[in-house]
């Protein structure tokens, strides 16, 4: 995991309290300020899993150099 999965689910999930609490107390600006919070931490969660996942095709990538280059 690395710091953009973290702090985009951390994100998501404070967006998605902010618009519950939002509907509860009936406060469309809640619900428009959680709805973005959560869409903003979706994104920074996607940038982090494509991190992840560029970081272990080049572990793949060196693996598989090492076996030919043996």
């Amino acid at each position: 995991m690395n710091k953009d999965q973290i702090k985009g689910g951390m994100k998501e999930a404070a967006g998605k309290v902010q618009k519950e609490f939002g509907k509860v107390v009936d406060s469309p600006k809640h619900q428009i300020e959680g709805g973005m919070k959560e869409v903003a931490g979706k994104t920074q969660k996607t940038v982090g899993d494509v991190k992840e996942d560029m970081k272990d095709a080049r572990k793949d990538a060196n693996r598989e150099a090492e076996k030919r280059g043996s």
